[in-house]
């Protein structure tokens, strides 16, 4: 007799295809959240470190109560007046630095980066973008071929070139930014060769997808270098934003860079669709001129009422404190884990959000991500969520729900230091 999570993923691959892709080699079935725990259908618990959609918890009572009342009495496309999305503008501009005047809501963060292209493209005349070998930006056609972390049937488009990340665990900071400066300077010469004009820079200001690398004083220079080839710097915040680092409320912050263009994602919702885009307002007057635009659901009264809900909890909950103190507290655990297990080769991070790179061995420090799939699905059977990241498929994503506490983190590093035994027990 097949159990019923064969039933289901039976049924799925028969109504929606072989596309769609699911965690884990026995993927969960989860029937309700809370805080920074699910439940699966047999009612066990597993520890949330992984989803960073719920940003404030599963499930906060808060934020489900903004969303009820506000369904209750009226949701609508945005081509009318409403008092809530202009409440939700101003409350997430007084977030950004001063030069970044306007937002533009959406649904989520690919038409987020979608809409940063256009602008981009109509406000420079240029349409070639630099993003990182490994990047992940999205699902519509134009960022998808944004987006090398898609896989080879996904190819970069034409007029975009790819950099390296910034790997801190195997080249120094100083080493970084020249690197980083240089291969921007080689992405606009091979484009101005090729006739392309340069649009933008675009990089999540934690390298999430390339591996996870928080390392701050490398990026001015090829933030300096597109700005001189008259293209834009276009920050993506979907993973690294909203009190995720601890020490900022945006991860572009940490470079004491103001971007031109930034992104936002799924955390502003805290599990509700909402997304958007900020810019500086001499690109939106050039954008606004010459092109309509009109989405029907982003920055609805409900999604406007959830993300003044979710604001409103990372304030009064003081979850960027949180992030950093509990972070800054994995960490340290995290290291301690280091030096007892050589296949835990490099522990990174900001806040709460950590980079594992695991290895197979400490002097070739050669990515193994044979390993790394074995510890994240045996997490996964031990009641522990993580992800995967890095072009090599070997750093153990680590990005909790900002409400993780210290215990939540000991539950962690216990079933983690296990974890690590395992795999060469």
């Amino acid at each position: 007799m097949t159990s019923p999570s064969s039933q289901l993923i039976a049924r799925r691959r028969r109504l929606l295809g072989p596309a769609y892709r699911l965690l884990y080699e026995e993927p969960i079935h989860p029937v309700r959240g809370e805080g920074v725990w699910l439940y699966d259908a047999d009612g066990r618990a597993y520890l949330d470190a992984y989803n960073n959609v719920p940003s404030v918890g599963h499930c906060h009572p808060r934020v489900v109560a903004a969303l009820a009342a506000q369904a209750a009495r009226l949701n609508t496309h945005t081509r009318y007046l409403h008092e809530t999305i202009l409440d939700y503008a101003e409350a997430l501009l007084a977030t950004v630095p001063d030069e970044i005047g306007h937002l533009m809501l959406t649904c989520t963060g690919s038409e987020a980066n979608d809409l940063a292209v256009r602008a981009a493209r109509v406000f420079t005349g240029g349409t070639g973008f630099i993003v990182t070998r490994f990047a992940y930006h999205g699902v519509t056609v134009a960022v998808a071929e944004m987006s090398p972390s898609l896989g080879a049937g996904v190819a970069p488009g034409p007029q975009v070139r790819t950099i390296g990340a910034p790997d801190s665990y195997r080249s120094t900071t100083g080493e970084l930014a020249i690197n980083f400066e240089a291969d921007v300077r080689a992405a606009i010469a091979d484009m101005l060769h090729h006739g392309v004009k340069p649009a933008a820079l675009v990089f999540d200001t934690l390298f999430s997808s390339d591996g996870i690398y928080p390392a701050t004083g490398i990026v001015e220079g090829g933030v300096r270098a597109i700005r001189e080839a008259g293209g834009l710097y276009i920050a993506d915040e979907v993973q690294a934003g909203l009190a995720r680092t601890g020490s900022h409320m945006w991860g572009f912050e940490r470079h004491e860079i103001v971007p031109d263009i930034i992104t936002l994602g799924k955390p502003l919702g805290g599990g509700h669709p909402i997304a958007g885009m900020a810019a500086r307002p001499q690109i939106l007057a050039e954008f606004g001129e010459r092109t309509r635009y009109f989405n029907t659901f982003g920055g609805n009264p409900v999604s406007a009422a959830v993300g003044l809900a979710v604001l409103d909890v990372i304030r009064d909950e003081e979850l960027m404190a949180n992030a950093a103190h509990v972070g800054a507290y994995l960490l340290e655990g995290l290291r301690g884990l280091q030096r007892h297990h050589e296949a835990l080769g490099d522990v990174r991070g900001a806040g709460l959000y950590a980079g594992l790179e695991i290895i197979e061995d400490g002097k070739t420090r050669t990515p193994s991500a044979e390993r790394t799939t074995r510890l994240v699905n045996d997490l996964r059977r031990n009641g522990v969520l993580v992800g995967i990241c890095g072009i090599n498929a070997n750093v153990i994503k680590v990005r909790p729900p900002l409400p993780f506490s210290r215990s939540d983190a000991d539950i962690f590093l216990e079933r983690f230091d296990a974890g690590l035994g395992r795999l060469v027990g």
